[in-house]
């Protein structure tokens, strides 16, 4: 058997079984769609491959995507040269302006899809979680670095001048209570929560994590960060409109 016919037969079969409904639903969702070629291009591909679409072909938001990649399962020799070419290819600082013209895009398009579905969704919506990590990714392929962490792809941007260091605090500690929102939010119940359906011990629960006297302190606190970082992934970014989006 072919060597690329017997690793895509192998892929096609683990995306199967992690796939598979069970009694409690899917492990996981997997979107084969999201490769250079969609739905026409090879489920595996060889290293040498992959490192020549990532060093000649490879679009502004595969380049965000590869700061947070990392090797979960295979050989240990494999496994290292997957990160040494991942370095390789973040560790050369990308255009500016190029980087940030294609984030505000992308964050244009992201808000037009998903909104958030109220105050305490801290994942999706401007100045939330998924704003501060991409605009993160973006830092760290400006500043050509390869580190994983939000607060070093924030640094990355605050050295390369896109903000400054209030900014860069500030983006970090609402990332942080983003983060523990979602967690705390998470031990309560696996389905979106609406502060008036919260009930006394949960809501004494989250403002306990969050450090508030009360519901609407907590609120408060959460709102004044969403303003604050939004406004600064804003200010940072050129306006999409003017960028042709």
């Amino acid at each position: 058997l072919a060597t690329r016919t017997y690793y895509a037969r192998l892929t096609q079969a683990m995306i199967t079984a992690m796939t598979a409904p069970m009694a409690q639903g899917k492990l996981y969702d997997i979107d084969m769609r999201l490769r250079p070629s969609g739905n026409q291009g090879p489920v595996a591909t060889s290293l040498a491959s992959f490192e020549s679409y990532q060093k000649e072909q490879a679009w502004v938001w595969e380049h965000l995507a590869l700061t947070r990649a990392r090797v979960i399962a295979g050989p240990g020799d494999l496994g290292r040269d997957v990160e040494a070419l991942r370095q390789e290819i973040l560790g050369r600082a990308a255009p500016r302006d190029n980087v940030l013209g294609e984030v505000a895009k992308m964050r244009l398009r992201i808000a037009a899809a998903r909104s958030p579905t109220g105050l305490l969704d801290a994942k999706t919506g401007a100045g939330r979680l998924q704003d501060i990590e991409l605009f993160a990714q973006a830092g760290a392929l400006i500043g050509g670095t390869g580190a994983r962490e939000i607060d070093a792809g924030l640094a990355a941007a605050r050295a390369a001048g896109v903000i400054n260091a209030d900014a860069e605090a500030a983006l970090s500690g609402a990332y942080t209570n983003a983060w523990t929102l979602i967690c705390a939010k998470r031990l309560l119940s696996a389905k979106p929560l609406d502060a008036a359906a919260l009930g006394q011990a949960g809501t004494s629960f989250l403002c306990r994590v969050l450090d508030c006297d009360d519901l609407s302190a907590l609120e408060a606190k959460v709102q004044a960060d969403y303003a604050t970082a939004g406004d600064i992934i804003a200010a940072a970014l050129p306006d999409p409109a003017q960028e042709g989006a």
